[in-house]
């Protein structure tokens, strides 16, 4: 029944400007009560927040919008007795809509008089604050949660200091570590923690003006505990300021590292990674994860160090910050599981931002318990470590650099000190073998001989070579030369050799020509195949092919770049073990048996590829074959013809003069001159020969580089083309790290057989052009006797 005073009520607010300005206001719902709390009035901003229209409500008790215990207890009676007596009623509380959901309400209710001061009613304002309710209870929770977590945390003194150093507040970890409760060292002084002699030089002064100054500091350094000993401390301050810019105080933080100091002192700024640092602190990430994993907090230094802000990763798992690699192994799992079990868990590791980008992760996890030793979650302190790791990787490269440096330096100086004897031996075997083949040709036995020591100067030779192209120390004469004839004649030459086996080639069209030595890419090629057929007693398929290459540094160990031709050798043998890859290029290194293999035919090869510019990689699997491919440079000049390899033309007469130190060698290399057919005059040295120049000029100097007096054997050629620049000159070596075109003179290495000296020979005479038989060669007078 609707009261007798309704219409005066309704008649008090029939105007129709104040109708509309309170039908305006949708975010606040107002209205009138009677004096028994029935609506009177009815505006839309209720109607938006309790879903009641103006017909369903209108003289309905205001009641129905309270829960059930709060009629229980009367509240309704309360709220309008309190507005009777004080003149106004304010609560925050739950309020029920018409569905029955519930929402956070705060409520203000005024009585109504008229104009005789008679009660007409009461006005209601009422506002859902349910969201910022939320808000409220979400910022009591964050704080209490990071609380929590700087009080669980207790291998950390975290503290904070007022502007002048007094000690505001005390963690637990601070108790721990300096033996203070908070009741004792709260209000004191933070000096106190330093030695006598600090506080005397004004160091805690110091360290506040710095901080305040600079906005941190950081440093290590003794610190005293309550019972007077000492430890070694990790200490960090943080000034901290409001947002108007005042210095309220210091977030300091302090780590026992007095341990990590003795034994490990060396790499202290690595062990600084277990250093936890309060949300002021940006090299740290600092945040807690509930007991599953769940992100509940996040500092400024893990939104620096990971790029994910607060509000995008609240509520997400902990393991988006792990490579998919740890994540399928369970590693996440697992570090969890770790700590709660122990304690702690504590590793370094590839890590994701949200960026997609990784870094070397330092990582230590905490369990936190409650009061009552429940888990409540897990502290987890992150710090970038990518530039630690660089650096001791960068070292690791450099020490592994010099040590190959240093043994190809040894090699090198090995190799260069007994190549010239041992090819000084292996000529004048040679030069004596052509000896004994006239000798021994009616003779089957004698023949049989003089072959095998050919083969064992020829092998010798190419050990020589083999060791020197290892340490770089092998001459090369490197040319432009193109990829696909080179390995098509290559391939031809192998045909009947390869017995059980299939060779293929392959190089497409517009690939590049490289600058090689060509003798030296053959030899390389050769080895590389001789390796692959002992690969396959079986028999299988060797596969050589070419592309074109462009490198970039972090594409090959070398860390070359620049423009190659990537030349593979392939097969489908035995495959290679792991544990026998790193050692496959050092020289004398062997799988074979005994006598199978001296252990440099790879070793050529790295050599080769190195010295040429270029680098080798290999990959094998046990069981699935081997590949092995030389980088070598592109050439930027067109490459010549092939060279022809033409059969041995008759000898001229002439004369040669031989300038040889070594008898032996002397002797064996005029036996073949001679049966090449020419004239020849020995001198043992540089005076010598150019004493016999001044008396007669012969066709050709043949001398070697090597040669004990005033001049080697270059500087004697260069003397000699002074003097008669038409005379043809060649030199001889068992040992040169220079080539043809840097001396300036055709180089005819030892031991060479006779159809390499004639070949020689005749080649340098015809670059000086040939004179007719029937001119005299005239001596100028100042040369004659």
């Amino acid at each position: 029944m609707v009261s007798p005073k309704i219409p005066e009520l309704v008649s008090s607010i029939e105007d129709e400007q104040l109708r509309r300005l309170l039908d305006s206001i949708s975010d606040y719902a107002i209205f009138m009560l009677t004096p028994e709390g029935r609506v009177a009035s009815w505006n839309a901003g209720a109607f938006e927040i309790t879903g009641y229209r103006s017909t369903e409500i209108m003289g309905q008790s205001f009641a129905r919008f309270f829960r059930a215990e709060d009629l229980r207890n009367g509240l309704p009676d309360q709220i309008l007795s309190n507005a009777l007596k004080t003149g106004r009623s304010e609560r925050e509380g739950w309020q029920i809509r018409k569905d029955g959901t519930r929402f956070w309400a705060i409520t203000i209710v005024r009585p109504a008089h008229n104009s005789t001061g008679e009660l007409i009613g009461f006005a209601q304002i009422t506002r859902d604050i349910t969201e910022r309710r939320a808000a409220q209870k979400a910022l009591l929770d964050s704080e209490h949660r990071f609380r929590l977590l700087v009080e669980g945390v207790t291998d950390y003194a975290i503290y904070m200091l007022d502007p002048s150093g007094i000690v505001t507040n005390w963690n637990s970890g601070a108790e721990r570590l300096k033996g203070y409760t908070a009741d004792e060292i709260v209000g004191q002084h933070f000096s106190r923690f330093y030695p006598k002699e600090e506080r005397a030089a004004g160091m805690p002064a110091r360290v506040l003006e710095t901080a305040a100054r600079e906005g941190r500091y950081e440093a290590e350094g003794w610190r005293i505990r309550k019972d007077g000993s000492r430890f070694w401390a990790s200490v960090v301050i943080d000034a901290i300021h409001s947002s108007s810019g005042e210095l309220l105080g210091f977030g300091k933080v302090t780590r026992d590292i007095s341990e990590r100091r003795t034994a490990q002192q060396a790499l202290r700024e690595s062990e600084r990674q277990f250093r936890l640092l309060v949300e002021g602190v940006r090299d740290y990430a600092i945040y807690m994860l509930d007991p599953n994993g769940i992100v509940a907090s996040w500092n400024s230094g893990a939104e620096r160090i990971k790029g994910y802000q607060a509000n995008e990763i609240i509520g997400h798992h902990f393991s988006r910050f792990y490579v998919e690699s740890d994540r399928a192994a369970g590693m996440p799992t697992r570090a969890l599981a770790t700590a709660e079990q122990e304690g702690r868990f504590e590793s370094e590791g590839w890590r994701v931002r949200k960026d997609g980008s990784t870094f070397w992760a330092s990582e230590v996890i905490d369990r936190i318990r409650d009061e009552k030793g429940n888990i409540l979650g897990f502290a987890k302190i992150t710090r970038d470590a990518t530039e630690r790791r660089e650096a001791q990787l960068a070292l690791q490269s450099a020490q592994a650099e010099r040590h190959q440096a240093q043994k190809m330096e040894a090699l090198g100086h090995l190799t260069g000190g007994v190549a010239h004897d041992f090819n000084n031996l292996l000529m004048i075997i040679s030069g004596q073998n052509h000896t004994l083949k006239r000798l021994a040709a009616d003779n089957p036995r004698g023949v049989r001989a003089v072959e095998g020591i050919e083969t064992a100067i020829a092998r010798g030779a190419s050990l020589t070579r083999q060791l020197l192209s290892f340490s770089r120390r092998q001459a090369l004469d490197p040319r432009a030369i193109e990829v696909g004839p080179r390995l098509e004649s290559f391939k031809s030459m192998l045909l009947g050799t390869m017995g059980g086996l299939t060779v293929l080639t392959s190089v497409p069209p517009g690939t590049w020509p490289i600058t090689v030595d060509p003798n030296e890419l053959e030899l390389a090629l050769l080895n590389l195949v001789i390796n692959a057929r002992d690969a396959m007693p079986s028999g299988g398929t060797i596969a050589i092919s070419a592309e074109n290459a462009t490198l970039a540094p972090k594409d090959t160990p070398a860390g070359i770049e620049g423009e190659f031709v990537a030349v593979t050798v392939s097969d489908t043998g035995t495959g290679i073990a792991p544990d026998v890859l790193p050692k496959i290029f050092d020289p004398f290194f062997t799988t074979k048996q005994v006598n199978k293999g001296s252990g440099l035919g790879l070793s050529q090869v790295h050599g080769f590829t190195h010295q040429s510019g270029g680098t080798v990689t290999i990959d094998s699997e046990l069981g699935k074959g081997t590949s092995i491919t030389l980088f070598l440079p592109r050439s930027i000049t067109t490459p010549a013809q092939l060279d022809v390899e033409t059969h041995d033309a008759p000898a001229e007469d002439g004369a040669i003069l031989l300038v040889e130190d070594n008898p032996e060698v002397a002797e064996a290399t005029q036996n073949m001159l001679q049966e090449l057919g020419y004239t020849v005059e020995t001198v043992k040295d540089s005076q010598a020969a150019l004493h016999a120049l001044s008396l007669r000029l012969p066709r050709l100097v043949l001398t070697d580089i090597i040669m004990p007096g005033e001049m080697d054997g270059v500087a004697l050629a260069r003397k000699i083309r002074e003097q008669y620049r038409d005379l043809s000159i060649v030199l001889l070596t068992g040992y040169s790290r220079s080539n043809s075109a840097e001396l300036g003179f055709p180089l005819l290495r030892k031991p060479f057989n006779l159809a390499e000296l004639g070949r020689t020979i005749r080649a340098t005479l015809a670059a000086k052009g040939s004179q007719p038989d029937n001119l005299v060669r005239l001596i100028p007078p100042h040369m004659k006797r």
